[in-house]
């Protein structure tokens, strides 16, 4: 009897485990689902305001087709944390969010950015002054510029990763222009008769940038769309991470790793410190990289704790990685929690810095010990928490996970080579 009671309670708590790892699951993709949405919403708002840029071009219509889009990168970057464990998020990715870009491909840029280089033979082809061109032996016919175009001519042409076409970044440039203040406060400042009709219009060619920036919006939205999709009921990114409750842990934990480790830590922030380089921001045009790496730690602490917040406000919530951690090892779990909570402070202070005037171009000029201290501050944060999602691996009793790396963390000699 006492055996028969024994094996029912095993029964029973593997039972329970399974359970409680597909409800973590499911609500890891109900606020993939809710962010991805949340993304595509934002981009909506920001279509209306480009279709009122284009036609009532004014300093405030400019104005607001900026603010439209930096709202729109709130609930995106928070989206990053499902790359690295889930495939069909990485292989999209790079339509919506890929930088840095060579945006001379785009548009005019200063004399001082250069033209065609061995790396790059069309670094500098201005699609939006030439309507026709040759790209890797074809003659291109662009006339019109589509979203077609954009995404599968543009994008990577050549093969080469610089030339990014489409997604957020393309979007930023055509709003903003480039930021040619170095390590100085300010971003770029595209002026709105850029866009105007007729004898107002500057920089040339104001009709083409006006298509290019429709065709870029629309595409944003179809991309993000389809994203929405993959993690809805019966999507194909949903039905992955639910297949195999292991396999599905290991993904949200893949995602918040290599996001805190190598990609944020390493590639956006340290980078950027070691080379004292304003190109190596993420949000390079607009200056908004303080937001982006904020809304990045959020996103990484929203796969952990379980919970999102949508840009209604609505809550999405339920059980978690956290839930499952602390059943493991109360210790790690509340180890992490603090972890992830020292990130958010130590981002926050960044951003708070940013908003008050000390922009993130002037924290990374060379000598600022400041700016060093607020990067770096954040950096080791992030550096520290990847070690408590190691520790978190390990007390789900899964095999080690390889996060994604950086030189500027893992060889830093490498970067100057």
């Amino acid at each position: 009897m006492k055996q028969t009671v024994t094996a029912m309670a095993l029964a029973l708590t593997a039972t329970q485990a399974w359970a409680d790892k597909a409800a973590v699951l499911d609500n890891y993709a109900d606020i993939a689902q809710a962010a991805y949405e949340d993304s595509l919403t934002r981009a909506q708002d920001l279509q209306a305001a480009v279709d009122a840029l284009l036609a009532d071009p004014s300093a405030q219509t400019l104005t607001a087709a900026r603010s439209a889009w930096i709202k729109a990168r709130v609930p995106y970057q928070q989206t990053e944390a499902f790359r690295f464990g889930n495939p069909i998020v990485d292989d999209w990715e790079g339509k919506v969010n890929a930088w840095p870009l060579d945006e001379g491909l785009i548009d005019y840029v200063d004399a001082s950015y250069g033209g065609a280089t061995d790396e790059n033979e069309y670094a500098a082809l201005n699609v939006i002054a030439t309507p026709t061109f040759t790209l890797s032996g074809q003659e291109i016919d662009a006339t019109q510029i589509t979203p077609a175009l954009l995404a599968d001519t543009l994008q990577e042409a050549d093969a080469v990763e610089a030339n990014v076409a489409t997604g957020y970044h393309a979007i930023e440039f055509l709003l903003w222009g480039q930021d040619l203040n170095g390590t100085d406060h300010g971003a770029g400042d595209r002026p709105f008769t850029d866009f105007a009709a007729g004898e107002a219009c500057t920089g040339g060619n104001c009709d083409r940038r006006g298509q290019y920036l429709q065709a870029a919006t629309e595409l944003l939205i179809s991309d993000l769309g389809y994203m929405a999709g993959q993690w809805a009921e019966g999507g194909e990114a949903r039905a992955a991470v639910m297949a195999d409750e292991d396999a599905g842990i290991v993904a949200m934990l893949t995602g918040m790793g290599s996001l805190s480790y190598g990609e944020q830590a390493g590639e956006r922030m340290k980078l950027g410190v070691m080379l004292n380089d304003p190109e190596e921001e993420h949000d390079c045009f607009s200056d908004n990289t303080h937001n982006s790496h904020y809304y990045d730690g959020l996103g990484i602490r929203n796969v952990y704790t379980g919970e999102y917040v949508r840009v209604d406000g609505r809550i999405v919530s339920g059980p978690s990685l956290s839930d499952l951690v602390a059943e493991a090892d109360p210790a790690v779990d509340a180890a992490l929690t603090a972890d992830l909570n020292k990130t958010m402070i130590a981002l926050g202070r960044i951003k708070t810095a940013a908003e008050a005037g000390f922009s993130y171009d002037q924290m990374l000029e060379r000598g600022n010990e400041g700016g060093e201290a607020l990067i770096m501050g954040a950096v080791d944060a992030l550096i520290q928490q990847t070690k408590g999602i190691e520790r978190a691996v390990a007390a789900l009793g899964l095999e080690q996970i390889g996060f994604e790396g950086s030189d500027s963390l893992d060889d830093p000699n490498a970067v100057f080579q």
